[in-house]
C-alpha cells in the first residue's frame, strides 16, 4: 500500500463522513433561525413569576397589618382555650400544643420567603425609580448649566449695549455741561455787545 493509496483512502473516508453528516442532517427537520423555538413540554408546574410576585406582595402587606396580628392572636387564644377546656374527645391538640407549634412554624416558614420576595420586588422598583430620578437630575443639571451659559452670554452682550441707566447718566452729564455753559455763554454775549 503506497502513499497514494493511503491519501485516496483518507479522502474517501472524509467524503463518506461528510455525506454521512449530510444524510443525518437530511433526516432531521431543518431549524429556522429567524423564528423562536416552540416551547418544550415539561412535566414541572409552570407559573407566571409576575403574578406570583404580586400575590406575595399582597400576602406580605397583609402580614404586616394590625388586622393580621389581631386575627392571629384571636386564633391562638381560641385554639388554646378549646384544647384546654373542651371535653377530652373534642380536643385535637393536647397541652404541649405541638400541632399549634407546627402550624405557627409552617406559617412562619412560608411568610419569611414571601416577605423577602416582596422586598426584592420593591428593591427592584426602587432601583428603577432611583435610576430614573438620577437621569432626570442629570438632565436638569445639564439644562441649568446651559441656561447659566446663555445668561452669561446675554450679560456679556448687554455689557456692550447702552442701558437706560447709562443713557440717563449721559444725558444728566450733558445737561450739567449745558447749564454750566449757559452762564459762560451769557457773559460772552454781554461782552460782545
Amino acid at each position: 500500500m503506497g502513499a497514494d493509496e493511503r491519501d485516496g483512502g483518507r479522502e474517501r473516508s472524509r467524503a463518506n463522513g461528510a455525506s454521512a453528516l449530510r444524510r443525518g442532517a437530511a433526516d432531521r427537520p431543518r431549524v429556522r433561525l429567524d423564528q423562536p423555538r416552540a416551547p418544550r413540554r415539561t412535566f414541572l408546574p409552570e407559573y407566571d413569576p409576575e403574578a406570583f410576585g404580586r400575590l406575595s406582595e399582597k400576602i406580605a402587606r397583609f402580614l404586616g397589618t394590625g388586622r393580621f396580628i389581631v386575627w392571629m392572636t384571636f386564633t391562638i387564644i381560641v385554639w388554646v382555650i378549646w384544647n384546654t377546656t373542651a371535653p377530652s374527645g373534642l380536643r385535637f391538640d393536647q397541652y404541649p400544643f405541638i400541632f399549634l407549634t407546627l402550624a405557627l412554624s409552617l406559617q412562619a416558614s412560608y411568610a419569611a420567603p414571601l416577605i423577602l420576595l416582596a422586598q426584592n420586588r420593591q428593591d427592584d422598583r426602587d432601583r428603577v425609580t432611583h435610576e430614573q430620578d438620577r437621569k432626570q437630575n442629570e438632565r436638569s443639571i445639564a439644562d441649568t448649566e446651559y441656561l447659566t451659559r446663555e445668561i452669561a452670554a446675554l450679560r456679556l452682550g448687554l455689557g456692550e449695549v447702552a442701558t437706560r441707566d447709562w443713557i440717563r447718566s449721559e444725558l444728566q452729564d450733558m445737561l450739567r455741561d449745558l447749564e454750566l455753559r449757559q452762564p459762560a455763554d451769557a457773559e460772552s454775549d454781554e461782552r460782545d455787545r
